[in-house]
Parts: C-alpha cells; sequence; structure tokens
C-alpha cells in the first residue's frame, strides 16, 4: 500500500496541473483502452437478452411466411390460418393440411399430453370422486408464463367411445339439455367436409360479476383404431370483428382423448369409456381468483356431464336424427397407431439432438475473464515503481477469474 501512495504522491509532486494531468492519464490509458476492448469484444458476442434491449430481432429466429390457403372446394373458409401449439412438432405438414385451422402437429402435441411427454411441469392431484357409473380425476400444474392447466380421466361405465365422441361435439345437445349450462350460442363459420375440421363461434356465460365470454375456436377429431383425438383451441380469425361485449378469449385449449378402457364390475369386459381432457384458458380473470372458482365449481359442473350422456344414449337408441355437429364428428382422419409412434420416436430423437447440440460451450465464454486479467497486467506494467502494487493487482484479478476454473 505504502508503493501505491507514493506512487500517487509523485504524480501530484508534477511542477505544473498539465504534468499531473498528463501523468494520471499515463496511468488511466491501459485501463481505458482495456475497457474499450473488452466493451467491443463484448458486443461482438452479445448474448441474446441484449438484442431485446436495443430492440433488435434474433437473427436465428426470422419471422415464418404465413401458411397458404388451399383451394379445396370442400374446405369453406374465410381466412385459413394454421394454429400450431408452441410445443408441436416440429415436422413438414402433410399436404392435404395445408390451410386448416388444425394440423397434425396439434394432434402431435395432444398424443404428448396423454402420454405425459410434453415436457411441463408435474401435475398435482386435485379431486377423486365416484359415482355408480362414472368415476372422475382431476390435476393441475402452473406453468411459468401460462393461465393454469387442467387433466382430468372421467370414466363412464357402458358407453361406447363413438357415442361419447358424439357427444361432446354435439353443440346442439349441450344447449338443448343444458348438461353445458354456460353455453349460450354457437355458429359455425367454416368447415372442411374432407378432414371434419371446423371453426366456430362459441358465447358462453360467465358469473353476474364478468361479462360473457366469446370463443373462435377450431376443432377436428383424428381415429386410431378405436381410440379419437378431439383437439378444440382458440384460432385467430380477425375477419369476425371483436366487441366489449362479450369479450373474446384468444387464449384457448381444450381437447380429449376417447378410448375404451375396462370395465370396473370385475369381468374384463371393454365396455366403459375413458376422457382424458386437457384444458387451460385465459378467461381475464385474475389467475388465483380463478383458480379458486375452478376448485369449487368442478365438481358441481362435471357431475352434471353422466346424465346428459345418459340422455343422449336414449335419444340416439330412439333414432333421432344426429345434429350437423354431431355428423361432422364422423368426419375424421384415420391414423394408424404405428406410424403415429414413428413420428413421435422421431420427434424425440430431434429434441434430443438439439439438446445435445447446445451444450458445448463457445471459447467466447472466457472473454471477460481474458479482458479483466489483461486488463490487470497492463495496470501492473503500469505501477512499475514497486513489487507490492503489482502482487495486490494480480492478485485481484486471480480472484476474480479464479471461481471459472473451479
Amino acid at each position: 500500500m505504502s508503493a501505491l501512495l507514493d506512487l500517487l504522491m509523485g504524480v501530484f509532486r508534477q511542477p505544473t496541473l498539465g504534468g499531473v494531468a498528463l501523468e494520471l492519464a499515463s496511468l488511466a490509458a491501459p485501463l481505458w483502452l482495456a475497457a474499450l476492448v473488452g466493451l467491443l469484444i463484448g458486443w461482438a458476442w452479445r448474448p441474446r437478452w441484449a438484442l431485446a434491449v436495443v430492440g433488435e430481432a434474433p437473427p436465428e429466429t426470422p419471422a415464418l411466411p404465413p401458411p397458404r390457403a388451399t383451394a379445396d372446394d370442400s374446405c369453406r373458409n374465410n381466412e385459413l390460418v394454421a394454429v400450431v401449439p408452441r410445443t408441436a412438432v416440429a415436422a413438414a405438414t402433410p399436404v392435404e393440411d395445408e390451410g386448416l385451422a388444425v394440423d397434425t402437429g396439434d394432434l402431435m402435441h395432444l398424443r404428448r399430453l396423454v402420454k405425459e411427454k410434453d415436457g411441463g411441469p408435474s401435475w398435482i392431484h386435485m379431486m377423486d370422486k365416484t359415482l355408480p357409473t362414472m368415476r372422475y380425476q382431476a390435476w393441475r400444474r402452473d406453468p411459468e408464463g401460462g393461465p393454469p392447466q387442467y387433466r382430468s380421466s372421467t370414466i363412464f361405465e357402458d358407453a361406447s367411445p363413438e357415442v361419447v365422441r358424439d357427444f361432446f361435439w354435439d353443440d346442439e345437445f349441450r344447449i338443448k339439455n343444458t348438461w353445458d349450462d354456460m353455453l349460450l350460442q354457437h355458429e359455425t363459420l367454416e368447415e372442411c367436409t374432407k378432414t371434419g375440421t371446423m371453426v366456430l363461434r362459441w358465447v358462453r356465460k360467465f358469473p353476474f360479476f364478468c361479462s360473457d365470454r366469446e370463443y373462435i375456436i377450431g376443432r377436428r377429431i383424428w381415429a386410431s383404431g378405436k381410440t379419437y383425438y378431439c383437439v378444440t383451441k382458440g384460432v385467430p380469425r380477425p375477419s369476425v370483428p371483436r366487441c366489449n361485449k362479450p369479450r373474446r378469449v384468444d387464449v384457448y385449449y381444450s381437447s380429449w382423448c376417447i378410448r375404451p378402457v375396462e370395465s370396473r364390475n370385475g369381468d374384463g369386459s371393454m365396455t366403459a369409456c375413458e376422457v382424458l381432457l386437457f384444458h387451460h384458458e385465459e378467461m381475464g380473470i385474475p389467475r388465483e381468483i380463478a383458480k379458486l372458482g375452478v376448485r369449487q365449481g368442478m365438481w358441481g359442473c362435471v357431475k352434471r356431464i353422466e346424465p346428459g350422456l345418459r340422455a343422449y344414449q336414449i335419444a340416439r337408441t330412439a333414432g333421432e336424427p344426429l345434429s350437423k355437429c354431431a355428423a361432422m364428428a364422423h368426419v375424421n382422419t384415420k391414423v394408424d397407431p404405428d406410424e403415429l409412434i414413428t413420428a413421435e420416436d422421431k420427434t424425440e430423437a430431434s429434441s434430443t439432438n438439439n439438446a445435445e447440440a447446445e451444450k458445448p460451450k463457445h471459447w467466447t465464454g472466457n472473454i471477460p475473464k481474458v479482458i479483466l486479467v489483461g486488463g490487470a497486467v497492463a495496470l501492473a506494467c503500469t505501477f512499475d515503481h514497486g513489487l507490492l502494487t503489482k502482487a495486490l493487482i494480480f492478485g485481484t484479478a486471480r480472484r476474480f477469474a479464479g471461481p471459472g476454473r473451479r
């Protein structure tokens, strides 16, 4: 420390103010040079968050062009825009899916949800209720940056997957039977009679302290043997004007996997039907209040489904004609289970390779340490009046650079 004081005193013993300034400049020049070099090199290898600060778009993620609309006469649509979930498969979309509101990427996303391989947080068990001919279980999870997500398993005794599929697709029966007393209006905006893809407008009733909600949803069904994957999600339609009331919900996802399961009567027969539901939406209500409302009202809504389904079975047995929505549930896309498994394996392998490619770190990660040590060298070489000062500066640089080697 005394050597450093001697050095500074030597600077201030200069006969003129100009001489003092010159000596100080000569001492500070290497530090300023090191800082300038560090700034230039650091900006050359700037992280992605720095791009957001200055408002630039990352070069690695260029904007994708909008999907092309198909000219298929069987698909009557005004502005077909395919909306794929964030976790959708990155594989090429089949030609027959081009321009559709719901495509194969949505199917693969639902498959991953069913198999619990979507990469999201763990599910928290919420509820387990049983009726004589129905069992219901529910889970919840809270992903970062999104609304709460819900997963449920409902098993109906003595019900076929085909009737349950039609039941959930039949908007007219929802209103007529009032098993879904929240649905006030439904309107078909687009439909594709080749794939069964539909775009609809819903208006749903909300509690008295909220305005009703409007949904523009796309939906489609895939059939894999006796298992049905039914995707329903919000899709953008600027051609449908927004209103203050009802308030439009943009973030909406509600999809089912309907499949036969063994009956609980113990005879091994596959006469029961399981419905795996995955649901989330941004309702425009504070999330904690929404979670409380869902938790309190969930079972009251769910237990209305079972008598509604039984009434639907009776109506079908009596020969009542299918509604237009239920008839569209019969127009679905057939998929081979083996092909689905192969596609999933390819997707998982691609995800693994991408993760491995991100692991190696570039040598530029050590640039801050290089600048720090280089600045210390320059400073030490400037302070050439004693070894104590050099040891102090090198020791400080070693202390900051050392943790990276541990």
